[in-house]
């Protein structure tokens, strides 16, 4: 196996992203029922409310170190609205055996250390990592299985020819017999490629240095990560280190930082002159369904995309399922079924419409 990657192994979401291994999708599992139909719609559903089995599987067999802690997850409720939202998910997920619990506020605001919520769902199979390190991580048990990993070898041409795949890069040319292409929302177009450009979400995050253990232990003490209910939505996590890190919709920049600072002094009066050690931001690759697509490229070619905010789990799944479709020449066991074609109408229409609806309600959201 050969891997060509564009910069270095984690550049993309896989190093950015908020670092909650989730059981499931952002969308609830009677929307996932309805939009891919009962039978494909609960397969898929079975085999996200696993996933964190998988990664955490993963972290444990090739000795990850990225910070592995399965505490669970909390999906916080934001507003009234939210909890009614929380509730229906929380009887969904319990139809199907899902082990979620909802909590009223006194026991969000004890979960979380902070009184803003208007109560939580508890997902106790999920937790979180660090993502660069599981990325990088990642990369380190493929090499020492085998697999050649080229850095800044971004691809500038593909075609299928005479039964094998032809890829350009600018330091030569490379013959395999099967291609997946897992760029997502980092994909630049090459010549012979179809995969479709697809509407972006940025969002940031902010980390704090690392905390004194009194003051950190105000923040989640139990060790969970956490997002809200808010249509531009807001993480939070703690690290191993003792960092508080927030994020949220948005490029970066000073309208987002600068209510990140007041969201976190909302959220916990103590850290309003907590010192940040970093911000950076990321891309998620949005479907209008919110639904991850599987792509036939060509002859023993597939591309994955789409994952709409719920990266590591069913991207690991995900990638590992196409993988071994097309090792087998089988495509049973997808986990969606392969599509031949797919299109996000305005695509770049509604990436600027995402970014400016974040500027909107960050620039006067969480003022004191």
């Amino acid at each position: 196996m050969v891997l060509l990657e564009a910069a270095h192994v984690g550049f993309g979401g896989s190093g950015r992203n908020v670092g909650l291994v989730d059981a499931g999708l952002l969308l609830p599992p009677d929307a996932v029922a309805m939009r891919l139909g009962e039978g494909p719609g609960e397969a898929l559903n079975a085999t996200l409310a696993a996933a964190p089995d998988h990664v955490f599987d993963l972290i444990e067999r090739h000795e990850i170190a990225c910070e592995p802690r399965r505490n669970g997850t909390l999906h916080l409720a934001h507003a009234p609205g939210g909890l009614r939202d929380l509730t229906r998910r929380a009887t969904q997920g319990q139809a199907r055996g899902a082990p979620v619990t909802l909590l009223d506020r006194d026991e969000a605001a004890r979960r979380t250390g902070s009184a803003r919520f208007h109560g939580a769902l508890f997902d106790p199979r999920a937790g979180t990592i660090q993502p660069l390190a599981y990325a990088r991580g990642l990369a380190r048990a493929a090499t020492a299985g085998g697999a050649r990993l080229f850095e800044h070898s971004p691809v500038r041409a593909c075609q299928h020819h005479g039964g094998h795949w032809v890829l350009r890069t600018d330091g030569g040319k490379l013959r395999a017999r099967r291609l997946l292409i897992a760029t997502n929302a980092y994909h630049h177009a090459a010549e012979g490629t179809h995969v479709p450009d697809l509407p972006v979400v940025q969002f940031f995050q902010i980390a704090t240095t690392p905390l004194d253990r009194d003051i950190a232990g105000e923040v989640l003490p139990g060790g969970e990560g956490a997002w809200d209910t808010g249509p531009v939505m807001t993480s939070l996590r703690r690290d191993a280190a003792g960092r508080v890190i927030l994020g949220g919709m948005g490029a970066g920049g000073t309208i987002h930082e600068g209510w990140a600072r007041r969201k976190l002094a909302q959220l916990y009066p103590r850290l309003a002159n907590a010192p940040l050690a970093h911000v950076w931001a990321g891309r998620i690759a949005m479907t209008g369904d919110h639904l991850p697509r599987i792509l036939r490229l060509g002859p023993e070619g597939l591309a994955v995309f789409g994952y709409s905010g719920r990266g590591i789990a069913p991207g690991t799944v995900f990638g590992a399922a196409a993988a071994q479709a097309l090792l087998a020449g089988d495509e049973d066991a997808l986990p969606v079924p392969a599509v031949d074609s797919h299109a996000e109408a305005l695509a770049a229409l509604r990436t600027l419409g995402f970014e400016a609806a974040a500027q909107m309600v960050h620039l006067m959201a969480a003022r004191l």
